[in-house]
């Protein structure tokens, strides 16, 4: 009996530069206008690839083997285009740039978007914890070749952002503030001199690295991580700051969550079955408790976590697999208990906050007559 091998799993997620290599590979051959040192892309081309051609179709000047003669570039981030301009033209002056915002914005996504664009990867990343040490930003050595050869440049063994500098690429740090300060300020000299010294190479050519053009960092910090990690001021000056916003446009952030909780839901193996009036339900309670203020115009007190679109996302896509896989009911149903174990995330007394709301703009709209919200009304007792 022949015994066949089993397929390699698909990955769970492809980086922005595979997912979108086709429309990566179209607005390099479609804008052939000129380009910062080191970049894959003309400035103008990466705001499009992040923003998207607004609907427009897009043509090659002249037909290239592989690519298609037209093409629509589809929107990868909800937000302003003056922040995504901003954004492209300090990474074109080889600036720092740091992404500010509360929890769930977006900011690592649009980092490697902008990463993926400028030099066609975002994997030259490290992931910011209190466990981060200098090595992550400078470089480490092969302990079996340091003891066998002593330090040599064969030994050394390159972090994400010094292989950036050799190769004029982009660096990002994810999570920035959450390093301890001495190992941010690693990147004070790289960001200000654009070398690394190696002093263990001494007396060689290999002691000094110095930048490439192109080289720059795209590093991410929440504010509510502030004061856990502050950064210096010294490391300040090194970046460009901006801030990523929530979503305004209800439509966009509603279309947005069910685009992402039906492609989540298609990698769990099941169709997405959720109702739109669920989904806007599910918009409406974030967009309330996040503000302060219903879309009414009722106070609502906010609760401590960050009710962010991210959040939404996973409360979607868990919906679209419970019914999926656990069908039974009304889906309705379980949005309730999801929404309770978003906000009870950080603060127990958020659990009184989330029935404040119940009692206040649920019941409201349950007495204006909508069958939906009376519903969410009458399940009041499973917060409890």
């Amino acid at each position: 009996m022949t015994v066949t091998e089993p397929s390699a799993p698909a990955r769970q997620a492809m980086p922005a530069e595979e997912r979108h290599a086709a429309e990566l590979a179209f607005l390099a051959a479609q804008d052939t206008g000129p380009r910062p040192p080191g970049w894959a892309l003309t400035p103008r081309a990466v705001v499009t690839f992040v923003c998207g051609s607004e609907g427009e179709e897009l043509a090659l000047p002249k037909r290239r083997a592989g690519l298609p003669a037209r093409m629509v570039i589809a929107p990868k981030f909800v937000g302003e285009r003056a922040l995504v301009e901003r954004c492209v033209v300090t990474l074109a002056g080889e600036r720092g740039l740091l992404l500010t915002g509360e929890p769930g914005t977006a900011k690592s996504m649009l980092s490697e978007l902008l990463s993926a664009a400028v030099c066609g990867t975002s994997a030259l990343t490290v992931q910011g914890t209190a466990g981060t040490t200098e090595d992550a930003f400078r470089y480490g050595w092969n302990y079996a070749l340091l003891l066998a050869q002593g330090p040599t440049s064969q030994a050394l063994v390159d972090s994400p952002v010094l292989c950036a500098m050799r190769t004029g690429r982009v660096a990002r740090v994810e999570e920035i503030t959450r390093c301890l300060p001495e190992v941010q300020d690693a990147l004070v000299s790289i960001l200000s001199d654009r070398r690394v010294s190696v002093p263990e190479l001494t007396a060689t050519e290999d002691a000094l690295v110095a930048a490439a053009p192109g080289f720059t960092v795209i590093a991410t910090a929440n504010l509510r991580d502030r004061g856990v990690s502050e950064m210096s001021a010294a490391l300040k000056r090194r970046f460009n700051f901006e801030t990523v916003g929530p979503i305004a446009d209800p439509d966009a952030e509603a279309a947005l969550i069910r685009r992402q909780a039906v492609a989540a839901v298609a990698r769990a193996g099941a169709a997405f079955g959720v109702d739109d009036s669920v989904l806007d339900a599910l918009v409406t309670v974030f967009r309330d408790l996040r503000s302060g203020r219903s879309a009414e115009g009722w106070d609502v007190e906010r609760p401590g976590t960050v009710m962010s679109t991210a959040e939404a996302v996973q409360v979607a896509a868990s919906l679209g697999v419970a019914a999926a896989y656990l069908p039974g009911g009304d889906v309705l149903d379980l949005l309730p208990g999801h929404l309770l174990g978003v906000v009870r995330k950080d603060d127990p007394a958020d659990h009184g906050r989330l029935l404040g709301y119940w009692d206040g703009p649920v019941r409201r709209r349950a007495e204006d007559g909508s069958a939906m919200w009376r519903r969410l009304w009458d399940l009041r007792g499973s917060l409890r």
